[in-house]
This record gives C-alpha cells, sequence and structure tokens, in this order.
C-alpha cells in the first residue's frame, strides 16, 4: 500500500508517492508550466516541409502543431464543435489547443486538437472517436458488453479510453463520462466569445493528478502540511472520490517536519544523482541527453561466490527492476538505452527481457520494451509529458 505526501519544498509544491520502502514518484509544481492547460490559439504560420504549424497562444507563447497527428482542428467562431480539417488551416485560424507537451530545452510546448479530458475511470478525447481500453484491461466479455452503451452515450461527439481503474466500474464510468462530457461541452461554447490567448480550462494540479493516476485501493493515506492543498483534496473526494475520504489527513506536528519524516531532502539528493547503487553491489550510471537517456550496468563491487554467468544474471535482473523505478521515480521519457552486461546465454536474455517487461508494466505511464540488440543494448521508450524531475528541480536545490 502506497502514502501520498504533499508538501513544500523551497517554496513549491512538492508531491511524493511513497511505498512501504521507497519513493516512487516524485513531482515538483512548476512555476510557468502550461501542461494540460486549454487555450485559444491563433495559426502563426504554417511550415508544409514539416507538416506542421506554429501557434500562437497568448503572453508571447509559441507551441508547435503537427497537422498529421491533428487531422481535425476545433475552430473558434464558427458553430459550437464545429471541426476544420487540419490541412486546410491558414494563418490567422483560431483553435482550441491543449499543451500535450511542456517546453524542454530549446524545443516549444507541443500543441493538440485531441483534447483530452481525465478522470479517474476514463478520458475523453476530442480525437479519435472511438472506444478504446487500456491494455491492462483483457476481459474481452466485459468490455464488448460496455462497448455500445458507450458508443450510444457519446454519440460520435468524443472519443473514450477506459483506464485500468475503469475495470467492472460501470456504474461510476457512466456518471463520470457525464460529467466531463459536460466540461468539454462548457469548453467548446467559451471558446466563441473570447480572445486568442484566453485560458479556457486549467490544469488540475498534479497531486490530482496522482489521485486520478493511481490504481484503486492502492493508496491507504494522503498526507499534506498545506491547508490550502488539503481543502482542495477534500472537495475534489467528496465529489468525485466520497469512499477515500477517510484516506486524507492534515499533517500537524511542530516538531518534526513531513519533509523530515520522509527524509526528503535525501530523496530528492539522491534521484538526481549520476549513479545509483544496487543491493548486490553493482550500480547503474544514467545519462541524460537532449535525444535520450542512457543507462550503463556495472559489476561494481559485488563480491560474491557465485560463478560469473550467474553473477552477471542477478545483477542484471536486480538492474532491470531498479532501471523501471528510476524512470518512474525522475521521469525520464522519450528514447532509452540500456547497456546490460554481456550475457551469452539465450535463455538468460529472454529472462531479462520478460523480468524488464513485468517491471515496465507496474508504470502508469505508458512504458514499452522494444528489444535487445546483437550488441546487447536494450531500447525502450516512455511516454513524454511533464518535465524530468532535474528540469523540475533547476534552481531549487
Amino acid at each position: 500500500m502506497n502514502k501520498l505526501i504533499i508538501t513544500r519544498w523551497r517554496d513549491r509544491i512538492l508531491t511524493a508517492l511513497f511505498s512501504e520502502s521507497e519513493a516512487l514518484e516524485l513531482s515538483l509544481e512548476e512555476q510557468g508550466s502550461v501542461l494540460g492547460n486549454i487555450y485559444i490559439g491563433r495559426i502563426n504560420r504554417i511550415v508544409k516541409n514539416l507538416n506542421a504549424a506554429f501557434v500562437d497562444f497568448g503572453q508571447g507563447r509559441t507551441g508547435y502543431y503537427s497537422l498529421e497527428d491533428n487531422p481535425a482542428a476545433l475552430l473558434v467562431g464558427i458553430a459550437q464543435g464545429k471541426q476544420k480539417d487540419s490541412c486546410q488551416l491558414k494563418s490567422g485560424d483560431e483553435i482550441i489547443i491543449q499543451v500535450a507537451r511542456d517546453a524542454v530545452g530549446t524545443k516549444d510546448p507541443v500543441l493538440t486538437s485531441n483534447l483530452n479530458f481525465t478522470g479517474k475511470y476514463v478520458v475523453l478525447t476530442a480525437g479519435k472517436k472511438s472506444v478504446a481500453f487500456s491494455s491492462k484491461i483483457h476481459d474481452r466479455t466485459w468490455k464488448e458488453q460496455l462497448r455500445p452503451k458507450l458508443e450510444e452515450l457519446l454519440n460520435n461527439e468524443m472519443g473514450i479510453i477506459i483506464r485500468t481503474n475503469g475495470y467492472e466500474m460501470d456504474e461510476e464510468i457512466f456518471k463520470e463520462v457525464t460529467v466531463l462530457l459536460k466540461d468539454y461541452r462548457n469548453v467548446v461554447a467559451s471558446g466563441d466569445y473570447l480572445i486568442c490567448g484566453s485560458l479556457l480550462r486549467q490544469a488540475e494540479p498534479e497531486y490530482i493528478k496522482s489521485l486520478k493516476g493511481s490504481h484503486v485501493g492502492t493508496i491507504k493515506e494522503i498526507l499534506t502540511d498545506e491547508k490550502e492543498v488539503f481543502e482542495t483534496i477534500r472537495r475534489y473526494m467528496e465529489q468525485y472520490q466520497p469512499e477515500d475520504q477517510e484516506k486524507l489527513r492534515f499533517y500537524q506536528d511542530p516538531l518534526v517536519s513531513l519533509a523530515k519524516l520522509y527524509s526528503l531532502k535525501t530523496v530528492m539528493d539522491q534521484a538526481c544523482q549520476r549513479r545509483v547503487w544496487l543491493k548486490s553491489g553493482g550500480y547503474l550510471v544514467i545519462e541524460t541527453t537532449e535525444a535520450m537517456v542512457v543507462i550503463d550496468v556495472n559489476t561494481g563491487k559485488y563480491s560474491g561466490k557465485k560463478n560469473q554467468e550467474d553473477t552477471i544474471r542477478m545483477i542484471n535482473l536486480e538492474a532491470a527492476r531498479e532501471v523501471c523505478h528510476q524512470l518512474r521515480l525522475r521521469n525520464l521519457s522519450g528514447i532509452i538505452m540500456v547497456d546490460f552486461i554481456d550475457m551469452k546465454e539465450e535463455k538468460d536474455k529472454a529472462l531479462l527481457m520478460e523480468c524488464l517487461r513485468g517491471f515496465a508494466a507496474l508504470d502508469p505511464v505508458k512504458t514499452t520494451v522494444v528489444d535487445m540488440t546483437q550488441l546487447n543494448l536494450v531500447e525502450l521508450t516512455r511516454k513524454k509529458g511533464k518535465k524530468p524531475l532535474r528540469e523540475q528541480l533547476a534552481g531549487v536545490m
């Protein structure tokens, strides 16, 4: 069972998800982050050779908008919900956009017309008008029974993805869809009388996203010493998660702060170190570049009595778990290359890949183990969203 800790860290709100023995996720409230916000944007220019447009969405901000990934744009000032083929967009057109990815390094924010409205059990999307299910839901009979009911409710207005939490939660799903559809319609309607750059919908705080993203029944306590945070969570739970209200607690201890109680300075420091030690004495070296993340596995201080092949297999399996843990903890994403210690036996390689896929499947963020190359390099991909932890911490450590 996990605990969600929300406290203030160097004048910013820190959300930390802990298991019984370790930190699983760390997220610092970002000053100036616009991830998830919905705006009215104006097409500045279209770059045909990139099949993309650059969109002004207020306060001097420009974002990258892929025409290929957004086949239809929701225009402003036209009949409510009216869409236009993105290939027919021109400079000056005003569209409703959502920030899908914050600016990273020198790259502009990524914008989308595929508006997402995320709940505890479902995600509504203005992109594909279809009913989809989390890849972790395998009950085909249940999915086929639910699908036509959802299609009737949505009436081709929105698409929907049933989250892992939604499995066998039929009544809760229908209630949540009704609420999210209302939110979507309000956003579209408000776009017809507001100007370019207007904020149509503010993204939820990170701690609310963590609550929604946590698997049902996995959080045993939600602890905060911030009164405003406590009240925000209390209001959210009253409306959306009344069954979990008793888990929320306001922490008050003048002698020991939450940060000290959970050794958050040590946790944060370790999450930014280049080298990560394994219990066996081996270690990982994590290098982050703008193009990819490279992780090297080393035998380190291990001095056990096992033969070499057993030693390498043991360290690689331990490293597989820690690699997935560190990706989640540091919020590393994009292309990840892991250089495991070379193994000769094909059965050992197969075991490593099986274990790695198992650990990756535990990550709430979609993480895919692609393949192992002939040089024993393993490629993974992890869906991009918020900034890596090191960038979130820039200027506050």
